[in-house]
C-alpha cells in the first residue's frame, strides 16, 4: 500500500466522519492561523516602521563632543567642540560605500523671519548646512530645489523654509514662496525651497526652522567656540554599525589624536528605538507561539481522542485488512497519514487565514506586504509534528490489534 492509497483512505475516512473531522480540523485551523497571522503581522508592521524610521533617519548616526560626569561634583564636562576645519577634514576623509556626510551648525533658535507684512514668532531655528543635509536628515524638498555645492561654499544668501514658515509667511501655498525675498532678523535672503513636512519627532521643531548655506551661517553665527554637528548617512540601517566602525577611525585623525589617547567625542546612532522595537517583536513572537502551541495542544488532544474512537469503531475492518494481508506497519501508516491529513487541512485553512489576517493588518497600517514563506514552512511542520504525535498512539495500538479477535468484534 503506497502513501497514494494511505492519503485516499484517510480522506474516505475524514468524509464518513465529517462532523467530528471537522471541529478538530477548525481548531489546527484556528492555532495555524494565529500562528501565521500574528507573526505575517508583526514581520509587516515592524518592515513598515524599519522604512519610516529610515526616512526619519534610523540609518545615520552624529558624531558629538564626548561628555563625562565628573562624580565628586555631579557636572557634566564636555570635550573640545568639533570646530570647522575638524569637520570639514572628516567629511573628505570618510569614505564608506554609499554613506554621505552632513555638517550643520546651530545658529540661534529665537529668530523672527519675515515677508512682507507677516513674520514668524521669535521661536525660528535658523540652521547652516550643507548640501547633504536634506538627505542625512530625511528631508524632502516640496516646491523649489535644494543648495548645490557652489551656494554652500560660497556662502550666498539663499533659504530653505519649513513647512511651518511657509503655512505662515505664504498661506500654506509652497508655490509662492520660491524666489521670493525674506528676512531673518535684518538679513536678507532669497527663497530657493521648501521643505515637505516632517513632524516633530526626535527633538520638535523639525518644521519651523530655515535652512541656510553652512558657509553663510558659519560668517554670521559661527565662532572658535562654535561646534559642527556631523551626521552620516548610510544606504541601509543594518550597515550603520559598520560605518560606525570606519567614522571613529577618520575622526580620530581629525581631531588629531594620538594612539595613547582615548576617543573625545561620541557616536549617537538613531536606531535605538527601532531596536528596541525589534527586541519588544522578539517577546511578542514568543508570547504568539506559545498561546498558539496552546491551542494546537488542545487540537491534538481532540485529534488523538478522535483517532481512538476510529481505531475502536473500525476494529473489525482492521481484522479484515490484516486477514487480507495487511501488515502492522500498513495498518500503522494508514492511521498515521489519516492524523496527518486531518492536520494538514487544518493547517492550510489556517495558513490562508493567517496571511488574510496579516494582509489585513498591512492596509490597516498602509505598509508593505511580503509573503511569509517562513512563517508558512513552519505552519506545515508544525501540522505534521502534531499529526505525528497525536496520531502515534492510536497508530501503534491499531497496527497492534490481534486479526482473529478482530474479526471476533461486534
Amino acid at each position: 500500500m503506497n502513501v497514494f492509497e494511505n492519503i485516499l483512505l484517510a480522506l474516505e475516512s475524514i468524509r464518513s466522519n465529517f462532523l467530528r473531522s471537522l471541529l478538530t480540523l477548525l481548531i489546527v485551523a484556528i492555532g495555524i492561523a494565529s500562528l501565521v497571522g500574528i507573526l505575517t503581522a508583526i514581520d509587516s508592521i515592524l518592515y513598515t516602521m524599519s522604512d519610516n524610521f529610515n526616512r526619519l533617519g534610523a540609518n545615520s548616526f552624529t558624531v558629538r563632543p564626548a561628555r563625562e560626569t565628573i562624580k565628586a561634583t555631579n557636572e557634566t564636562k564636555r570635550a573640545d567642540p568639533i570646530s570647522f576645519d575638524q569637520a570639514l577634514e572628516f567629511k573628505d576623509r570618510y569614505d564608506y560605500g554609499g554613506a554621505r556626510v552632513s555638517l550643520e551648525l546651530y545658529g540661534p533658535s529665537n529668530a523672527v523671519v519675515k515677508y512682507g507684512s507677516e513674520e514668524t514668532n521669535p521661536t525660528t531655528r535658523v540652521n547652516g548646512v550643507d548640501e547633504n543635509y536634506l538627505y542625512t536628515m530625511a528631508y524632502e524638498i516640496d516646491q523649489g530645489r535644494n543648495f548645490t555645492a557652489n551656494e554652500i561654499y560660497s556662502g550666498t544668501s539663499k533659504a530653505l523654509l519649513g513647512k511651518q514658515l511657509v503655512d505662515k509667511l505664504f498661506d500654506g501655498k509652497a508655490e509662492r514662496a520660491i524666489g521670493k525675498s525674506i528676512y531673518i532678523g535684518t538679513r536678507k535672503y532669497r527663497v530657493l525651497g521648501t521643505l515637505a513636512e516632517k513632524g516633530n519627532s526626535s527633538g520638535g521643531g523639525n518644521d519651523n526652522r530655515v535652512l541656510i548655506p553652512l558657509y553663510n551661517a558659519k560668517r554670521f553665527y559661527g565662532s572658535s567656540t562654535s561646534n559642527y554637528r556631523v551626521t552620516v548617512a548610510v544606504s541601509n540601517a543594518d550597515k550603520v554599525d559598520d560605518a560606525v566602525s570606519n567614522a571613529i577611525g577618520d575622526m580620530r585623525q581629525a581631531r588629531k589624536l594620538s594612539a595613547a589617547q582615548q576617543n573625545d567625542f561620541d557616536i549617537r546612532k538613531s536606531d535605538r528605538i527601532l531596536q528596541q522595537l525589534k527586541d519588544m517583536t522578539g517577546t511578542l513572537r514568543l508570547a504568539t507561539i506559545i498561546i498558539a502551541g496552546l491551542t494546537l495542544l488542545g487540537a491534538s488532544i481532540g485529534l488523538m481522542n478522535i483517532m481512538l474512537v476510529s481505531v475502536t469503531e473500525r476494529t473489525r475492518e482492521i481484522g479484515v485488512r490484516k486477514a487480507l494481508g495487511a501488515t502492522s506497519r500498513n495498518v500503522l501508516l494508514q492511521f498515521l497519514t489519516e492524523a496527518v491529513t486531518i492536520c494538514l487541512m487544518g493547517g492550510l485553512a489556517g495558513i490562508v487565514l493567517g496571511i488574510l489576517m496579516g494582509v489585513g493588518v498591512t492596509v490597516l497600517v498602509k505598509g508593505s506586504f511580503a509573503m511569509p514563506w517562513a512563517w508558512i514552512l513552519l505552519g506545515i511542520v508544525v501540522c505534521i509534528v502534531v499529526g505525528v504525535v497525536a496520531g502515534l498512539y492510536p497508530a501503534l495500538k491499531a497496527s497492534r490489534l490481534d486479526p482473529i479477535e478482530s474479526l471476533r468484534y461486534e
